[in-house]
């Protein structure tokens, strides 16, 4: 009889997994369609519930030790203010966002104004428990980053330790995950991206990659196994919004990519004091904060050029403004907008997004 129950409850499991794949599919679709249709909304929004991080990666300048938690009131007023906006989705950054207190009450609030939520984390606090109650918030989407097989001086993100953690994410979570894998500047065995993406699809996630700075925060091109490897991880990640990647093939040969870049109006990032920025790499433009933020100034920066667009790597940006690429030529030359100069290294298009 026991057995019997568990075989019933693992059937249901699996029924309601699938069940809530499909309505994920049909609010990307709606998505899509709202996007194509109007460019007066956020598209994607990155916000930061917390700075603090339990790790502290070499290459990445998007944590401290010592932050507290952004008031959950304050998260609620942010997620309310661009629910009125109409954003299509908000993911939940860092930071370590688990270490916010209250994370399954934003991820609730986001869900309540209709948004797809959706959060990147580092995997380390990830229980089963901790997993399900995640599910009953109404996560749709989490992101893990891995960096390498063994962790090493560099970063502790290893498929070594977040194994398990993997394991468990398949068999609890009702949500996606995407396992992000990372090439270029600073990583000492190219071959891990591949064990990892592998692993990624073996244990039925969506695997994803992305490529390293050099050390002066430029491009570089990858090496020729590293581009084979490149190409293979591609062509593991499945069709859908997120894997719109035609500009990692430029970055991937160390070319920059002529595109608008539409950060400020389609993709936000909103830090942990609430001020629009470009992106994690451009902190400080526009710098305007959320609540204060108005739809003229949206579109005005939907038509402003950003210097740091050609040489950029950050792949949530690109995506987003993918579906824009079509129309409204960007008029506006903003003399204080950034330049490739201003980029810091990061594993933009990896780690964090």
């Amino acid at each position: 009889m026991h057995t019997s129950r568990l075989i019933l409850m693992s059937a249901r499991k699996t029924i309601r997994k699938k069940l809530l794949a499909v309505h994920r599919k049909l609010r990307e679709a709606h998505m899509l369609a709202k996007g194509l249709i109007s460019t007066r909304h956020p598209v994607l929004v990155h916000i930061i519930p917390i700075r603090r991080c339990n790790l502290a990666c070499t290459y990445c300048n998007e944590y401290d030790d010592f932050s507290k938690p952004v008031p959950t009131e304050e998260m609620f007023a942010r997620i309310d203010r661009l629910g009125a906006m109409g954003t299509s989705i908000i993911t939940i950054s860092g930071g370590e966002p688990l270490l916010h207190p209250d994370l399954d009450a934003i991820i609730a609030r986001i869900r309540k104004n209709r948004i797809m939520a959706g959060m990147i984390t580092n995997g380390y606090l990830l229980v089963a428990d901790r997993i399900e109650k995640l599910n009953r918030a109404g996560l749709e989407y989490l992101q893990i980053s891995i960096d390498n097989v063994k962790p090493d001086e560099v970063s502790k993100k290893s498929l070594k330790v977040l194994d398990q953690k993997l394991e468990l994410l398949a068999k609890h979570a009702e949500f996606q995950v995407n396992i992000n894998s990372v090439l270029g500047s600073g990583v000492a065995d190219p071959e891990d991206a591949l064990t990892v993406a592998h692993r990624a699809v073996e244990l039925g996630f969506t695997s994803t990659v992305g490529i390293l700075h050099d050390h002066n925060g430029q491009l570089e091109p990858l090496g020729s196994r590293e581009q084979e490897i490149f190409e293979e991880i591609i062509s593991l990640e499945k069709r859908s919004f997120t894997r719109i990647n035609k500009f990692q093939h430029n970055i991937a040969k160390g070319l920059e990519n002529d595109w608008r870049c539409r950060a400020g109006a389609r993709y936000l990032y909103i830090c942990e004091d609430g001020l629009v920025h470009y992106c994690s790499q451009q902190r400080g433009y526009p710098g305007v904060p959320l609540l204060q933020y108005t739809d003229e100034q949206r579109q005005r920066e939907f038509l402003t050029k950003k210097g740091c667009a050609p040489r950029c790597t950050v792949s949530c940006v690109h995506q987003t403004s993918a579906m824009d690429s079509w129309r409204s030529p960007q008029t506006i030359d903003n003399g204080s907008a950034p330049s490739a100069q201003g980029l810091v290294q990061l594993s933009g298009s990896s780690s964090r997004d």
